[in-house]
Parts: structure tokens; C-alpha cells; sequence
């Protein structure tokens, strides 16, 4: 059996599970390697994906948001009217994945020339501040403070 070290048990980092599962997510989406793709910054806060998707047409490709991921998923159909003596271009299906952060959103799509474009936006998020009230205990009927604990200078209760 092997243990698991992770970045995300400390005790300090409180509700990072879900970035945890993100994260395995994302290693297993980047050992495949098909079909290749960039990520290139395009103004203050937009972003591109473009993925080289030669042979396949706007029917053969579909692009959907699904929970915070993009997927762009590809499916070729054989053209049965065809005789190859060689093959050596494969009808291949592919499904590639982007985990997206929160508030990035997807304002266009296009395929040019075998590479298909996706542009997103990353809005700049405003700095959020809110102050948290400190309330101070009640009295109880006695005039005792409840759950007060006395003790002795060397450690020990009365």
C-alpha cells in the first residue's frame, strides 16, 4: 500500500479538496498527448486555445462547458465511398479537456485552416474585503462568565 502526500492536508488550507481532485484530473488529461494545442495570452485578459485539428470539419467537433471544464470533443466518420491504397491519416476521436478557474468565460469559437480557436476572458477580480464582528460572550443569571476555568500558578486546578 502506498501513502499519498498531499500539498492540501495541512490544516491551514480548509476546503481545498475539490483543487485536490482538480489537480489529479488535470495529470491524467496531460498524458495525452492528441490533439496537440497552445495557450497563448491575447490582450489584458483574454486567453486563446488553439488546437491543430486537421481533417476535421464544424460537424466533426463539438465544444461544451461541463461543471468548470471546456471539453472539445472530435469524431471523424469514415467515408465509405472512399478506396485507400495507403492509410496513413487515421479517422481518429479525441477528447481534450481545460479545468477553467472561476469566471473565465468562453466569447468565441472558430476553425481556420485545420486549427480550432477558442478565446476566453478572464475578468480582473476586485479585491474583497469584509470585516467579521467579534461578539463578546453573555453573562450567565449568576454574573459568572459560563466555562471559565480558574487555575493556580503552578499549573494545577483548586
Amino acid at each position: 500500500m502506498t501513502t499519498r502526500l498531499s500539498l492540501f492536508n495541512s490544516p491551514l488550507l480548509l476546503g481545498f479538496d475539490q483543487f485536490e481532485r482538480t489537480l489529479d484530473r488535470i495529470a491524467k488529461n496531460s498524458a495525452e498527448g492528441y490533439p496537440p494545442y497552445n495557450i497563448e495570452q491575447i490582450g489584458d485578459d483574454g486567453l486563446r486555445i488553439t488546437l491543430a485539428v486537421a481533417g476535421f470539419t464544424s460537424e466533426d467537433l463539438s465544444v461544451q462547458i461541463e461543471d468548470n471544464q471546456l471539453v472539445i470533443r472530435g469524431r471523424q466518420t469514415d467515408d465509405k465511398s472512399r478506396v485507400y491504397l495507403h492509410r496513413g491519416i487515421a479517422a481518429r476521436q479525441f477528447q481534450r479537456s481545460f479545468v477553467l478557474a472561476e469566471g473565465i468565460e468562453v466569447v468565441g469559437c472558430s476553425l481556420d485552416n485545420g486549427l480550432l480557436n477558442i478565446d476566453l476572458t478572464r475578468p480582473m477580480p476586485e479585491p474583497k474585503v469584509r470585516t467579521i464582528k467579534i461578539e463578546q460572550p453573555k453573562k450567565s443569571a449568576g454574573g459568572a462568565m459560563p466555562h471559565t476555568i480558574d487555575v493556580s500558578a503552578d499549573g494545577k486546578d483548586d
